[in-house]
């Protein structure tokens, strides 16, 4: 008896927050299906952005029922922003892909993995559901406790993301960095059970209170360690911090405190001469993550790293920059729908191979994790590593 007047409301809301107009502006040429990962995979029009826009266009018309399937289309966009940025209308695809799921989510369909992944958030602050006091596992094994373990007080705040610290295929990525913040001599601390998810999967999710309650939990951290700079080594992390946090708490919100992705300290880093590197004779292509470069336009920060390194050689892929192909690791896809993030990352990985690389780099753990998972699965023998990796094993091999 409940669920038909939350349908109702939804169907209004929708009406409401989604304008006719905008729908309208899309001229259905087709290019954002082209660019579209979902659409490219299952080749079906309601799994592109032009057809997920009709669906919303025939429910505000009545010419549809709201219904559990009809909030699996848009769960399933990994939300990489290819579609608006390949719009010549202007339409932001994107945007209303946002406030549908937002919607959805207050009318009780969001699918059920989603739901679990906001009950874990909710109860443990993390993505993984253990407990938080297990955010600083990843240094246990260190041979040297990373400088930045204990410390109350510092000019910059690590803040190192659910994935790298919960995760033991990205325990490399902080292990990596925080030595090479060691070795450069950083003033760093680590929160550890104090640092929240960064509130991007709620947010995305539909849940904005559960993403706002976070970001406040994490600003109010970060500033009471008395840091001047937050840096990370996760895009979406970044992507939340810079362009989300604002708009969840005021345009006031970041004052006094600069954001930084790790790629863009190390390129400082390296072109100043605190960090030198060993020759590594190596070629590599670059894989753009979306929340770093289509959606942040960090596109050269990771490029400077890696000319900076001595004797390697960067090729790029056939898609890169701004057309860059989405490893199928966004959107929180991975909890609802794992099969369809796979043949994205398979994709993408075809694309690399073409380029005659050793390895391919990233700078992103979540897409060195879904790139990796497509190479085992396909024993393609090219090595995944994220950027920081690749400086720190270069700064090893000088000794």
């Amino acid at each position: 008896m409940m669920f038909q007047p939350r349908v109702e409301n939804a169907v209004q809301a929708l009406g409401e927050r989604i304008s006719h107009d905008d729908i309208l502006r899309c001229i259905r040429c087709g290019l954002c299906s082209y660019t579209c990962p979902t659409y490219r995979v299952e080749n079906c029009e309601s799994m592109g952005p032009r057809g997920r826009l009709a669906l919303v266009r025939a429910l505000i018309e009545g010419k549809l029922e709201l219904s559990p399937r009809f909030a699996e289309k848009f769960y399933d966009c990994v939300l990489c922003a290819a579609c608006t940025s390949a719009c010549p209308g202007g339409t932001q695809s994107d945007a209303m892909m946002l406030e549908a799921r937002r919607i959805l989510y207050k009318a009780g369909l969001a699918p059920e993995p989603i739901a679990g992944l906001l009950a874990r958030l909710e109860a443990q602050h993390n993505i993984s559901g253990e407990d938080n006091a297990g955010r600083l596992m990843w240094s246990s094994n260190m041979e040297r406790a990373p400088g930045g373990l204990g410390r109350r007080q510092a000019e910059m705040v690590y803040f190192v993301g659910c994935v790298s610290s919960l995760f033991p295929m990205s325990f490399s990525i902080p292990q990596a960095f925080s030595r090479t913040l060691d070795l450069a001599g950083v003033n760093y601390a680590l929160l550890g059970e104090a640092e929240w998810c960064c509130g991007y999967p709620a947010y995305i999710s539909g849940d904005v209170e559960l993403a706002r309650q976070a970001a406040a939990h994490n600003l109010e951290v970060i500033r009471s360690a008395g840091a001047r700079q937050v840096v990370v080594t996760c895009p979406s992390c970044y992507h939340v911090f810079t362009h989300i946090y604002p708009e969840l708490l005021g345009e006031g919100a970041l004052a006094g405190l600069k954001v930084l992705h790790a790629t863009e300290l190390l390129a400082d880093l390296l072109e100043g001469g605190a960090l030198r590197p060993a020759g590594q004779a190596v070629r590599v292509t670059y894989h753009d993550p979306c929340d770093l470069g289509r959606k942040s336009k960090l596109f050269l920060p990771p490029r400077r790293v890696l000319h900076a390194i001595p004797g390697l050689e960067l090729v790029e892929m056939a898609s890169t920059g701004e057309n860059s192909l989405c490893c199928g690791g966004g959107g929180n896809v991975e909890s609802s729908a794992p099969s369809l993030v796979e043949s994205m990352a398979a994709r993408r990985l075809a694309e690399a191979q073409d380029t005659g690389a050793e390895l391919i780099v990233t700078a992103c753990q979540q897409c060195k994790r879904t790139l990796t998972s497509a190479a085992r699965k396909r024993r393609v023998r090219m090595r995944i590593l994220d950027v920081v990796e690749l400086v720190w094993q270069a700064l090893s091999a000088e000794g």
